[in-house]
């Protein structure tokens, strides 16, 4: 059955569905210059219990062309394409140049996509959480001639402000930690309902959150408040002073979230017959390092013997 979605910005994204509508949803992505109108699904979905759902890129088929796009714009409109035919979870898969849409999909929506492609854990949400540093104007770059960091606190091994002396002489400060209103929200006015509801609507963020009022307010009001993050710096450099900074980049942590409020703080790994998810990596220090590596390397070797 085809159909057209209209997305929150106004384009349109064509599809088509095939199978029941309590099947397991799967959305497909077609191949470079094609589109589900030269795809017919017939009666397999059905048979398999799938709810298929093919999917055109911008500017193939149905859907409207969108200037200036990159890869990951295509997960948000998947999202919303998602949210609107009420699926929460779903698996993906990309035909030929669709392909890369779909692990698109799988690196901007690890909870959502990964939860249909094993034995993945249903309670576990990632919850964006939005870090804002500042930088030392370049007269003030001489305060900092290294790494000055603080011992973190075990509960919360990402808080705390610290100082980071760049390769190019920059220096940066921060960040903090407040809750993103989007996936890719880096900016404050950065706002994304779906996203938002999704967090909002989490029993672990409000068990987080009521666990831990104090730390969550302190990281709230430092956040809009200068000189409450310049008193933090002070504890480790007193000479820095508001006037020598300025507002600098920012970062998402793509924190996850059990049901109890609990973070999860070491990676976790899941899948099935020849497919592995990272759905979460803690730091990116980890990420690149050679144990983590060869863990992962085994993981997809055992899983392609089996």
């Amino acid at each position: 059955m085809p159909g057209v979605f209209h997305l929150s910005d106004g384009r349109a994204l064509g599809y088509s569905e095939w199978g029941p509508s309590d099947g397991t949803p799967v959305l497909g992505f077609m191949g470079t210059s094609l589109s589900w109108l030269a795809h017919v699904g017939g009666d397999a979905p059905r048979a398999a219990g799938v709810r298929l759902i093919l999917v055109d890129r911008p500017g193939y088929g149905l859907s409207d062309f969108q200037r200036q796009r990159t890869l990951l714009d295509w997960p948000r409109d998947v999202a919303e394409l998602a949210d609107g035919l009420g699926m929460e979870r779903f698996s993906v898969f990309g035909m030929s140049g669709g392909g890369p849409h779909a692990a698109a999909c799988g690196y901007a929506l690890p909870d959502r996509v990964a939860a249909l492609g094993g034995r993945a854990s249903r309670t576990h949400r990632i919850v964006p959480f939005r870090g804002d540093y500042y930088t030392l104007k370049p007269h003030a770059r001489a305060l900092v001639r290294g790494l000055i960091y603080p011992v973190p606190d075990p509960r919360f091994p990402f808080l705390g402000v610290h100082l980071t002396r760049r390769i190019d002489g920059s220096v940066l400060a921060g960040p903090n930690a407040v809750l993103a209103f989007a996936r890719e929200g880096y900016r404050r006015r950065d706002i994304r309902p779906a996203d938002l509801a999704a967090t909002l609507g989490f029993p672990g963020f409000w068990r987080l959150a009521g666990r831990y009022p104090r730390t969550g307010l302190a990281e709230m009001w430092r956040d809009w408040w200068k000189p409450a993050f310049v008193r933090d710096l002070q504890r480790y450099v007193p000479e820095i002073t508001g006037d020598q900074l300025r507002f600098g980049p920012s970062g998402v942590r793509a924190q996850a979230l059990e049901r109890d409020g609990t973070m999860v703080d070491d990676f976790t790994l899941s899948g099935s017959a020849r497919v592995v998810h990272v759905r979460n990596a803690p730091s990116p220090a980890a990420t690149s390092s050679l144990a983590i590596g060869r863990l992962l390397a085994t993981t997809v070797l055992e899983r392609l013997e089996t």
